[in-house]
Order: C-alpha cells, then sequence, then structure tokens
C-alpha cells in the first residue's frame, strides 16, 4: 500500500513538472535532450521533465530600437540618424535556430540598410523623403531576414539631425524662400486691389454711359412726340382754313365719321 501511495506521489508530481501553460500571444519549442522535438501552440502543454526543455518565443509584434550612428549622405555631409523597427515573428523554430538572437541581428541589418539608402541620396533628399527611406529600408530588412522566420512590418526614422552649420544654412534658406513667397503674396493682394478698383471705374463709366444713352434716347423720344402733336396740329388747321373758306364762298362740305372731308362741292347737293 506504501509503494502505491509513494508510487502515485511520484507519478503526480512528473506530471506536474512537466505541465506547459502558453498563453496566446507566444509558441513553445520543446527540444528533446537537446534536439528540437516540437512546437507547442497556446493553451494546455506537457513534457517530459528532465528529458525534455522548453523555449518560449513571442510571436506578438515587437520593436527594435536602432541605436543613434552618424551616416554620410552623397553630397558628402555627415548625418545623425536614428530609427525604429518593428517585426513579428512568424517561424517559432527559425527565429530560435536559424540565427543567434534575432533581434540583435535585426537591429544590426537595419543600421547597415539605413547607411546604404541614405548614402545614395543628398542631405536635402534625406529630409524630405522620409517615407522613401522607410520603405526601402523596410524593403531590404524583409527580404533580408525572411530565413530569421521573423517579417518587417515596418520601419520609422525618428529624426535625421545635419550638422550645425548645415543645419543654420538651411534655416537661412527656409527663411528666405518665407520671406520670397510673402513678398509674392502681397504683390498678388496689391494687384488684386487694384484689378478690384479699375473693375469698379469700369462699372461707374458703364453706369455713366449708360444713363447719358438713356437720357438722349429720352430727349429724342420727347422731340418726336413734339414733331408728331406739331403734325397733327398743323393739319388740324390747315382743315380749319379750307372750311373756311369753303364757308365764305358759299360752298357745300361734307362731315364724315373722321371729321370735315377736304372734298368741297360746288353748288347745291343733289336731291335723292
Amino acid at each position: 500500500m506504501i509503494f502505491y501511495i509513494i508510487f502515485s506521489i511520484i507519478v503526480l508530481l512528473i506530471f506536474g513538472f512537466g505541465i506547459r501553460i502558453v498563453r496566446p500571444t507566444h509558441k513553445i519549442l520543446v527540444e528533446t535532450l537537446g534536439k528540437y522535438s516540437r512546437t507547442g501552440e497556446q493553451g494546455f502543454n506537457w513534457i517530459i521533465p528532465i528529458i525534455q526543455s522548453t523555449r518560449y518565443v513571442n510571436i506578438t509584434e515587437q520593436m527594435v530600437d536602432v541605436p543613434e550612428q552618424t551616416v554620410q549622405t552623397s553630397d558628402k555631409l555627415n548625418t545623425k540618424v536614428d530609427a525604429m523597427v518593428y517585426y513579428q515573428v512568424k517561424d517559432a523554430k527559425a527565429s530560435e535556430y536559424n540565427v543567434d538572437n534575432h533581434r540583435r541581428q535585426l537591429t544590426s541589418l537595419a543600421r547597415t540598410t539605413l547607411r546604404a539608402v541614405m548614402g545614395n541620396m543628398t542631405l536635402t533628399q534625406c529630409i524630405q523623403n522620409r517615407d522613401k527611406i522607410n520603405s526601402e529600408v523596410e524593403k531590404v530588412l524583409d527580404k533580408e531576414t525572411d530565413s530569421y522566420g521573423v517579417s518587417v512590418l515596418r520601419v520609422e526614422v525618428q529624426r535625421i539631425e545635419p550638422p550645425r552649420d548645415v543645419q543654420e544654412a538651411m534655416n537661412e534658406v527656409v527663411k528666405a524662400e518665407q520671406k520670397k513667397i510673402a513678398a509674392e503674396d502681397s504683390a498678388i493682394a496689391t494687384e488684386t486691389e487694384a484689378d478690384g478698383q479699375r473693375m469698379a471705374e469700369i462699372k461707374i463709366a458703364e453706369g455713366e454711359k449708360r444713363a447719358s444713352i438713356l437720357k438722349a434716347e429720352g430727349k429724342a423720344e420727347a422731340f418726336r412726340l413734339v414733331n408728331k402733336e406739331f403734325k397733327e396740329n398743323a393739319i388740324k388747321l390747315k382743315q380749319l382754313e379750307v372750311t373756311e373758306n369753303s364757308l365764305r364762298d358759299n360752298a357745300k362740305i361734307i362731315l364724315t365719321e373722321k371729321g370735315i372731308s377736304p372734298q368741297l362741292l360746288i353748288g347745291s347737293l343733289p336731291v335723292k
């Protein structure tokens, strides 16, 4: 009976020491007597104590800081630069057995790649095209680290710091450009104001011209009406004169709907 109790305790201890609980953020590599055996996924895993051992591998997105270094650009100017590399382990086995400390190797490779990429660009291009540097370094790192079992997600250049004298010269150039732009804006504003004033004067002149035309047309219409009325009065006056002369000569006249007919009848009218 005692033997069975002791045996049960030993079995329970062996079972307990062999339990491995793996979180979703990790995988485990199981080695049997120092030789790779299998990869343990998240959840419950059990190994043989003493005979087997495990290595935990983080499979979440990770970041390595690329320390500051001095890089010489294509125009022979030295500039300080540092960056951040974000990556994720895709093959836990390769990340442990294909490279000695993949984080250190990735950092060293990132430093070398940064120097190569920025060395083919001028300082101005480096400052103005950080996105291009990021994408080119990321492309090279992702290809070179494929055997490491990791995938480079993105690269971010944090700081590009040129020499102090170069920085001061660049600042002066920027200030000069800003003054130039301000002067051009001022000239455009002045020209716009002058154009506005000219347009206003043109509008006023057009208004005055239109008013003069309307005034002249009004006078012409008034003269036309006066002339028409004068003619009509002259015609009526002439009719009256004819009537007066006819009556004086004992002539006969015909009254119509339109007034006195200019036709005169000599003598008496015929009787119907």
